[in-house]
């Protein structure tokens, strides 16, 4: 058995539920409209409805597979219609697809599972049990229902998507050493594919906005208006939110190469410390292995012994001290490099 509901509306009443397909379209050509929504449904269910209600064959296909873009294609007894639903949990996204088919007395819904086996469209029969008033003036005006439904689900999914990126974004100020980018680059790739589903949805609603499906009433082209504003501002948000990701990924580049220049000028601040003392004490070596051995008593003579050895002690001080201050002038007066100039330069001028 399909995992399905059909339903009659008419005038006055809430939707009344019956047995079939068949039943609700043929009670629809009397009186109201017939509305099939299908919550999973495989290649037999929707083969039953190209006969009944003369739906194409490629639309049909096209319900059946997962990796089609939004779309609209009118056909001369019906208009084909394919959106994306978003859902975002857990730092996961998922894009889910679906289908309707909007005729002169009739609408078929059809959702696609989530990865939970749920339906896209869970809780629609709720919105539009609110909402029946309005969906009683016609097919049109149920179908702007459910897409209005579709859209709400959509400012959830971004809502929590822009929590994150801000959470993401003070983690990285916060410890860039630990930061991971990849986190960036799975934000970029969630942007992209919400960018591009907007942006074929916000066209299919602008061609319904122009009015070019007479099978949508001028009367419920008030409501889809206000779908497209709502997916226009969906699709600025998306493209201001890669502008975020990629300015936040040029500021982790630069704190990165912030602490790698700190950490190469404190290993080359080390580096001339240790070259100072080298060369301090590179002369005094000389010297104390040449006061360590006999000739410098063969030279100063044995006797001398006691003023000889305090006047050599004094001389390595001596050389010691002059070459540590030689050293650090020289150290003082460097020459600052020309790009800091420039750079102090640029700075003070802006």
């Amino acid at each position: 058995m399909p995992d399905a509901s059909f339903y009659l509306i008419g005038r006055d009443g809430p939707a009344k539920r019956v047995a079939s397909a068949v039943e609700a379209v043929t009670a629809a050509e009397v009186e109201g409209f017939a509305w099939l929504h299908y919550r999973e449904a495989t290649r037999d269910d929707l083969a039953g409805l190209v006969g009944l209600l003369g739906l194409h064959s490629l639309a049909i296909e096209d319900c059946l597979d997962d990796n089609q873009i939004p779309k609209v294609d009118d056909f001369p007894d019906n208009t084909f219609i394919l959106f994306n639903t978003f859902q975002y949990d857990q730092g996961t996204l998922e894009v889910g697809e679906i289908n309707l088919f909007l005729g002169k007395r009739f609408l078929v819904s059809i959702s696609h599972l989530d990865s939970r086996h749920r339906s896209y469209l869970d809780g629609v029969e709720r919105i539009v049990e609110r909402g029946i008033e309005e969906a009683r003036q016609g097919p049109s005006h149920l179908m702007q229902l459910i897409l209005d439904h579709v859209v709400d689900q959509k400012f959830v999914a971004i809502e929590a998507l822009e929590d994150e990126l801000d959470d993401v974004e003070g983690a990285l100020i916060a410890d860039p050493a630990s930061f991971k980018p990849a986190e960036l680059i799975r934000f970029r790739r969630y942007l992209l594919r919400l960018r591009k589903s907007l942006f074929h949805e916000r066209e299919i609603l602008s061609k319904i906005c122009r009015g070019d499906f007479p099978l949508i009433s001028e009367k419920a082209l008030y409501h889809y208006r206000d779908i497209y504003d709502h997916l226009v501002r969906f699709y600025e948000v998306t493209e201001s939110y890669r502008d975020i990701v990629t300015s936040l990924m040029e500021m982790y580049l630069s704190m990165l190469n912030n602490q790698m220049a700190k950490a190469a000028n404190d290993t080359n601040a080390t580096v001339r410390r240790l070259t100072l003392i080298t060369t301090i004490f590179m002369p005094l070596t000389l010297l104390a292995g040449i006061g360590g051995m006999s000739e410098w008593t063969m030279i100063t003579g044995p006797s001398n012994w006691r003023v000889s050895y305090p006047a050599f002690m004094l001389a390595m001080v001596v050389i010691g001290f002059g070459s540590y201050a030689f050293l650090s002038r020289l150290d003082r007066n460097r020459p600052t490099p020309r790009r800091h100039r420039s750079s102090s330069i640029s700075s003070r001028a802006a």
